[in-house]
């Protein structure tokens, strides 16, 4: 059996590495009838520090194909991807595409797959802000209704699926990046060599991570967002993870960055881990940020209108702010007067996802290679 999978941003590589393990494993066990994994980066993320450093740091298999689209308007930037993704799928004739998230990596993969009646199984399917402005929102909600296989994080994205109408293929595995976070924390370098680079110590500094297009696009929003990193700063040292988007934005908009807000080179996924791990409080309109911050047990304030993630705010690890400066203020303030605290990961699996995944390809596979090439 033949599965293509196609990544292109940096959470989608660390998703990735673990199902390719996954695969591994599983051809390790079963080495007379070996799972075919063709590796497919459409070079969204395209830099040294957004790229080729996690699938170095995290041992994934060279690609196979490197598209090399690069960055450019959302409909300009699809298209190219869906066109050349095509090919590569005309060429390869795989039994399942494989693709994750909602980025438009995902969408042009899943798309691509659909028009040629490749069976599609997305990971992290379900998962909705009910936001439709958002282009990940619209991502992932068309991505789910071409695909065959949905492997959900949690039982409300099962949910969120039926309210749309969608039952078949829909399968509860857990979070592949609970899977990642249990994997890679036992391997953080024990001497704290990120945080000591930095100069910075355990606890005594603010992880923070903007990217979103609401925030970045937005002079208001990514102003506001500053201005309390100042007043945040005041009390702790602000390290701002720049995305190469974002950095864009700040010298766009005239932004002035605060003297005790520290802006940092984007960190590979070991550096974030062992940031996160030690922050007092983390900042952030990133889905996978929260979701690490809730499994480390780290206080995380979102700087969001909404989440996908809801489970990690209703468990009281992870606030809603917005970019209301009053509000991040206030709500970072209050969890610096308790203490941290380690509150119990329910509801995203046992770190077995990327298996659950493997196994459910083999046991729903639709046919031989080549279904419905003519075209």
């Amino acid at each position: 059996m033949k599965i293509v999978t196609i990544v292109g941003a940096r959470p989608q590589f660390i998703k990735a590495a673990a199902v390719s393990r996954a695969i591994e494993r599983r051809n390790e066990i079963k080495p007379e009838t070996r799972l075919r994994e063709v590796l497919v980066h459409t070079g969204q993320h395209y830099d040294q520090n957004m790229s080729d450093v996690f699938f170095k740091e995290l041992s994934i298999p060279k690609p196979d194909y490197h598209l090399g689209i690069g960055s450019g308007p959302q409909g300009k930037q699809t298209g190219r991807m869906l066109e050349t993704v095509e090919e590569v799928l005309q060429q390869e004739k795989p039994d399942w595409v494989l693709v994750y998230g909602d980025t438009n990596s995902t969408l042009a993969g899943a798309l691509a797959a659909a028009k040629l009646h490749i069976p599609v199984a997305h990971v992290e399917a379900g998962l909705r802000s009910f936001n439709r402005r958002m282009p990940e929102e619209v991502n992932r909600v068309l991505t789910d209704h071409v695909s065959s296989l949905l492997f959900c994080p949690t039982a409300v994205s099962v949910k969120n699926l039926l309210a749309e109408g969608i039952r078949e293929g829909v399968i509860d595995i857990g979070d592949v990046m609970y899977d990642c976070l249990l994997y890679y924390r036992q391997r953080i370098d024990p001497s704290l060599a990120t945080l000591r680079s930095l100069e910075i110590l355990p606890e005594q500094y603010v992880l923070a991570t903007v990217h979103r297009a609401e925030n970045a696009d937005s002079a208001e929003r990514l102003s506001a967002i500053f201005s309390a990193f100042g007043e945040i700063g005041q009390r702790l040292p602000v390290l701002l993870a720049v995305h190469p988007r974002t950095r864009q934005y700040i010298q766009k908009y005239g932004i002035v960055v605060p003297l005790n807000v520290r802006l940092i080179e984007p960190l590979s996924y070991m550096q974030m881990i062992e940031m996160e791990a030690n922050a007092r409080v983390i900042v952030t309109d990133s889905g996978g940020v929260q979701k690490e911050a809730y499994f480390m047990g780290v206080p995380c304030l979102t700087v969001r209108d909404e989440t996908e993630w809801v489970e990690t705010v209703e468990s009281g690890a992870n606030v809603l702010c917005g970019a209301q400066q009053e509000r991040i203020c206030a709500e970072f303030q209050a969890c610096m007067d308790r203490e941290k605290q380690q509150i119990p990961v329910v509801g995203f699996g046992d770190g077995q996802a990327a298996q659950r995944i493997v196994e459910a390809l083999e046991e729903n596979r639709v046919g031989g290679n080549g279904i419905g090439f003519e075209g």
